[in-house]
């Protein structure tokens, strides 16, 4: 029998992607991206790539600096990127798998998952039992205004694309229901129309806030509580006719369970990297599957283009464009949908010369 492949060495890099459009939420303004990127090379020459997102440039050298100090308990093991994820979260379980460590875990899943799809010359979501199947993807509309919404929205739905979800959360419902009445006129009746409150509202504030925007057909409202707020959420939801998303902020699949468990919400939409990595993504598929929930993504559109693809409740791919600029070769859409190609891997490739540009020293 030969031997096992095994991991030779991580190596770990922190990157700054300027955005080509400021991005505006109810809870901010994200003009970067900072990236940790991580490179798993193996015995057998086969380097598997993943990348995380740091949300706030100050997490950055401290993510970046956790994954390096990771690399001891990860060099020299087999590759088995399960068993190696459950090695972590032992050494972590006194501190938790939230945050900064929860990060640092994914990013190493996420690259060891890589490597093993490329060590056996299969993309990831053939590797996990799938095949590449076009996933329908939205288009993102920022916290922008009435006038300047309207026009996004009829940019995505130019280039195809079957949805398209918008920021809100403005200081009076009014002002909701203006950006998403222009939104609607803009795309017409057939592309689907979802909001994100970005957690920005009280559980009885998003429920008046939601009877007002009934009329519009709403895809869904998106956490328009605070994220673990289960019961709020809940509450909400039984309120509402129109279907309410959450999941882009739950750490593990043990709090995707918990929100099933107080059905917090109809529709689930969990990131890859807070759910845990591909090994995190395969317990929130299992979990989607067992009770009908269907699952979108969260960013991270390479990876989460073969998730979705094998993942039976598959509904809709979130496609932003934001780390293109490190990539060598971004995921496509044709027709508004996203597939994954049979290239080895996960589909990410780094752009070299992008990535020296972009390094944070």
């Amino acid at each position: 029998m030969p031997a096992p492949t095994t991991i030779r060495e991580l190596r770990v890099r922190a990157v700054r992607v300027p955005m080509a459009e400021p991005h505006r939420t109810a809870s901010g303004v994200i003009q970067e991206s900072p990236l940790v990127l991580v490179d798993a090379l193996t015995d057998d020459g086969v380097t598997g790539h993943a990348y995380v997102f740091c949300y706030a440039s100050l997490a950055l050298k401290p993510t970046a600096g956790l994954v390096s100090a990771l690399a001891p308990l990860v060099v020299g093991q087999p590759l088995a990127p399960r068993v190696i994820r459950q090695t972590l979260a032992q050494r972590f379980r006194l501190l938790g798998p939230q945050g900064l460590t929860g990060i640092a875990m994914a990013a190493i899943d996420m690259a060891l998952w890589d490597a093993l799809a490329r060590t056996q010359g299969l993309p990831l979501v053939r590797l996990l039992g799938g095949a590449p199947r076009p996933i329908p993807a939205y288009g993102a509309i920022g916290f922008d205004g009435e006038v300047e919404s309207a026009r996004v929205a009829e940019r995505w739905a130019t280039r195809g694309l079957g949805g398209v979800k918008a920021k809100i959360g403005y200081p009076t419902v009014a002002e909701d229901v203006a950006v998403v009445r222009a939104i609607r006129r803009a795309v017409g009746d057939d592309v689907a129309v979802m909001v994100d409150y970005n957690q920005s509202l009280s559980p009885t504030e998003a429920i008046e806030r939601g009877r007002r925007l009934a009329p519009f057909d709403l895809a869904w409202i998106e956490e328009p509580t605070l994220a673990h707020d289960h019961t709020g959420h809940a509450r909400i939801a039984r309120e509402l006719a129109t279907p309410i998303q959450c999941g882009e902020n739950w750490w593990g699949p043990l709090e995707m369970r918990q929100a099933i468990d107080a059905s917090a919400c109809d529709l689930m939409m969990p990131d890859v990297m807070k759910i845990g990595g591909v090994s995190g993504w395969l317990e929130a598929a299992a979990l989607g599957a067992a009770h009908g929930i269907r699952l979108s993504n969260h960013l991270f559109v390479e990876v989460s283009t073969h998730l979705l693809a094998m993942t039976p409740t598959a509904h809709w791919l979130e496609y932003a464009d934001w780390f293109n600029p490190i990539l060598a070769t971004p995921q496509t859409l044709v027709d508004g949908c996203a597939t994954p190609d049979e290239r080895p891997g996960s589909g990410i490739e780094w752009d070299e010369d992008a990535v020296a540009r972009y390094l944070e020293a």
